[in-house]
């Protein structure tokens, strides 16, 4: 009952706050002229002993465009005719920004944007989060859905996955957003990838509830090199309980 609510309400979005600009044109405005550097492995190590080591692969062409990505949960294989991205097969979501950050309420694939700041990152995310509760009275399990609020914070340096979603041909199905907004889209996540899609790199991201209490959060240290790109960074992730989970972060680019 969700999803027609959902992409309306993304859809308004949209046309207020980026009926005239593409993706491209947000990213150029917000970070002037920047380096362009493609990624091949970003590498996730976490402190915690239970958990395994996590890589995020990308492989290219000889015109460096994307032909396969692989990360710790799945692995596609792209293919692009006459220089466009035609098709994707493979399982799971290489390019899910919210794996990337380790975000574990999963604002970059299921939230909606409340506020965007002046350069046109999403900076307050309604994500909705649905669980089953026991009722004693009635004997059976019910769907609760609950609000959190997400307020993300970003450094002043260039998303550093744009180039390489670019190279994947993902930028250019999110520019072609912009310009239907006369017809019902055919794919209400790539609106809603659109509308999420942040222009400068995360900072930190805090959650909460309801009732104003933090539920989570999310804070990343990053170390840039000349041009603003990460080369390595520690990523600590704090749940509803006060666990905190470290994660020492390193990045290597295409030659």
């Amino acid at each position: 009952m969700r999803k027609p609510l959902c992409l309306l309400g993304l859809i308004s979005i949209l046309m207020t706050s980026c009926e005239s600009d593409s993706v491209s044109d947000q990213f150029d405005d917000a970070n002037g002229n920047t380096a362009k550097k493609l990624i091949e492995r970003v590498e996730f190590n976490p402190a915690q002993i239970e958990e395994e080591d996590q890589v995020f692969t990308v492989n290219y062409d000889a015109n460096d465009k994307v032909t396969s990505a692989t990360s710790g949960v799945g692995s596609v294989v792209l293919v692009h005719d006459d220089n466009e991205l035609s098709t994707i097969t493979g399982d799971g979501d290489p390019f899910s920004l919210s794996e990337l950050y380790q975000d574990p309420y999963e604002a970059f694939e299921t939230g909606e944007v409340l506020e965007y700041d002046t350069s046109g990152n999403p900076i307050s995310v309604s994500v909705l989060e649905d669980y089953y509760e026991y009722n004693q009275t009635t004997g059976q399990y019910e769907e609760i859905t609950e609000e959190y609020i997400a307020t993300i914070t970003y450094d002043a340096t260039p998303n550093p996955y744009f180039y390489t979603f670019e190279a994947a041909g993902l930028i250019e199905v999110l520019d072609k957003v912009q310009l239907n907004f006369s017809m019902m889209p055919q794919s209400p996540e790539i609106v809603q990838a659109r509308a999420l899609f942040p222009l400068n790199n995360i900072k930190s991201i805090t959650y909460k509830d309801e009732d104003g209490e933090i539920v989570g959060e999310l804070k990343v240290d990053y170390v840039y090199d000349a041009d603003n790109y990460p080369t390595s960074a520690t990523m600590t992730v704090i749940d509803d309980e006060g666990s905190e989970s470290v994660y020492a972060i390193t990045y290597n680019y295409k030659e």
